[in-house]
């Protein structure tokens, strides 16, 4: 069965998460150098048969968009172009980060390992898809 994985995509790192196979659970996957992201993406869809991919758009309180808005609609397009038979959604990844912050600090996580800035990466990637899983299922 396929799977459906999210990026939290950055200008230095990307978080990755995927789901199970009956997409029900999200998981952080990695975090990976962004200049790096079309391999792994390129092993990754190959291996884990990805049907679909949810990419978190920053967006302003406002609903305006933010300084990398642009940046991650270059890399929705080109997704688009490299994977045609994929679905590529976007979410608004609003708070996503400050989320994951949280959700690291409440799980007991060392002071060193908190400041890792790749684990808030994964988390924030697990994030929006625990809320595009929220989405398909209602």
């Amino acid at each position: 069965m396929s799977k459906i994985l999210a990026i939290d995509y950055g200008s230095k790192r990307v978080g990755v998460a995927i789901t199970d196979s009956l997409k029900i659970i999200a998981s952080g996957l990695a975090t990976v150098s962004t200049n790096k992201i079309y391999s792994f993406l390129e092993e990754v869809i190959d291996k884990e048969m990805i049907s679909h991919i949810v990419i978190g758009l920053p967006k302003n309180l406002d609903n305006s968009n933010t300084d990398s808005t642009y940046e991650i609609n270059v890399f929705i397009n080109k997704l688009k172009q490299l994977y045609p038979d994929i679905i590529i959604d976007s979410i608004d990844e609003r708070f996503t980060s400050s989320m994951a912050k949280k959700a690291i600090l409440s799980s007991g996580v060392n002071k060193k390992r908190r400041r890792d800035k790749a684990l808030v990466d994964q988390v924030s990637a697990t994030i929006i898809l625990q809320s595009y899983l929220q989405i398909l299922s209602s």
